[in-house]
C-alpha cells in the first residue's frame, strides 16, 4: 500500500513536474516578444519595457527563469493578469466557486442519468432498449456548444424558464441560471456512460454465478443488486471518473456560450488576448485537477471491486 501511495504521487509530481515546463515555454515559443504580450494595454516605453524584464527575470536565462516561476507558483503566486491588472490567484479563486458548482451540478447529471438509463436498457431488453440506445447515440454525437444552442432556443427564449447568462448568487439562483449550462455540459457525458453501463450490465448478467442465483429462485432485485451491478461498478467508475474529468475542459466551451463568469470562460478570454499568467495558471490548475480525479478513481477501484488489487494484479 505505502508503495502504491509512493509511486502514484511520484508519478503525479512528475507529470505536474512536465506540465508546467510546458506551460512556461509557451509564452516563449509563441511568435513575437514576450515583454509585447505582457505589456498589452500599456505604452510601450523603453522604461516600461525594462520594468517587466526585470519583473519577468526576462534577460535571464531561460532555466533560471523557470526555476524562478515554478517557485512563485509553489507559494500560490501566478503572476499578474495582463487584462485585469489583478493577482492571477484572485481572480481565479474569485470564479472558482461557480465552475465549481456548475462542474459538480453537471457531475451528478451524468452519474444518475448515465448509471439509470444503462442499467434501464440492459434489464428491459427490446423497445426500451432500443430507444435508450438511440437516445443516447445521439447524445454521444450531439457537441456541448450543439446542446447550448438548443437549450437556450427552446428552455430560454421560446419558453423563458430559465436565463440565458450569469453564474446567479446563493444557492437557489445558482441552480437557476446553471441548470441549462449544467445539461449542456452533461449531455453528451450522459449518453456515453449509459452505454459504458449498459455494456458491463450485460456482460455480468451472462454470467455463470446469475443463472445459479436465478435457479435457486433468488429475488431478481437482489440478483441485479448483489450480482450484477455491484460486480459491473468495476468499468462504471472506472470510465466514469475519467468522463468526470473531462468536465474541466468542457467547461469553458458552456461558460463562454452561457455567459458564465467561471474559470472556463476567463480560459477563453485569456487566450484571445494572449494573457499569459493567467493561461499558465489555470492550465497547470487543470492539468492537476484531471491528475488528482484519475488518482482518486484509481484508489476507489480496489473498494469498488475486491478482485483487483492496488498493484494491478487481480485477486486469484
Amino acid at each position: 500500500m505505502a508503495r502504491y501511495f509512493l509511486g502514484r504521487f511520484l508519478g503525479l509530481a512528475l507529470v505536474l513536474l512536465v506540465t508546467s515546463f510546458l506551460v512556461f515555454s509557451a509564452i516563449h515559443l509563441a511568435p513575437g516578444d514576450p515583454v509585447t504580450f505582457l505589456l498589452k494595454g500599456h505604452p510601450a516605453t523603453p522604461e516600461a519595457k525594462e520594468a517587466v524584464r526585470l519583473q519577468y527575470h526576462l534577460d535571464d536565462p531561460f532555466l533560471s527563469q523557470y526555476a524562478q516561476w515554478l517557485g512563485d507558483v509553489c507559494t500560490g503566486d501566478f503572476g499578474r493578469s495582463v487584462q485585469f491588472r489583478q493577482d492571477v490567484a484572485d481572480l481565479i479563486s474569485s470564479r472558482l466557486p461557480t465552475t465549481a458548482f456548475l462542474i459538480g451540478y453537471a457531475a451528478v447529471l451524468v452519474i444518475v442519468s448515465g448509471v439509470l438509463l444503462g442499467i434501464l436498457a440492459a434489464l428491459r431488453p427490446g423497445f426500451v432498449d432500443k430507444l435508450v440506445l438511440i437516445g443516447t447515440g445521439v447524445a454521444t454525437a450531439t457537441p456541448a456548444f450543439v446542446a447550448a444552442i438548443g437549450l437556450v432556443s427552446l428552455f430560454a427564449v421560446k419558453l423563458g424558464w430559465f436565463p440565458t447568462f450569469g453564474g446567479g448568487s446563493g444557492f437557489g439562483g445558482r441552480v437557476e441560471h446553471l441548470t441549462l449550462p449544467a445539461v449542456a455540459l452533461a449531455f453528451t457525458l450522459s449518453g456515453l456512460l449509459a452505454r459504458v453501463t449498459r455494456s458491463s450490465m450485460l456482460d455480468e448478467l451472462s454470467r455463470e454465478h446469475v443463472e445459479v442465483a436465478r435457479a435457486r429462485g433468488v429475488a431478481e432485485s437482489k440478483v441485479v443488486r448483489r450480482h450484477v451491478l455491484r460486480n459491473a461498478l468495476g468499468p462504471i467508475v472506472t470510465v466514469g471518473g475519467t468522463m468526470l474529468a473531462g468536465l474541466l475542459v468542457t467547461t469553458s466551451i458552456v461558460e463562454t456560450a452561457f455567459s458564465v463568469p467561471g474559470v472556463g470562460s476567463l480560459l477563453v478570454t485569456s487566450v484571445n488576448v494572449k494573457d499569459f499568467p493567467v493561461v499558465q495558471a489555470i492550465t497547470l490548475l487543470t492539468v492537476a485537477a484531471f491528475v488528482l480525479v484519475n488518482l482518486l478513481v484509481d484508489l476507489l477501484q480496489p473498494l469498488v471491486d475486491p478482485r483487483v488489487s492496488l498493484t494491478g494484479r487481480g485477486a486469484s
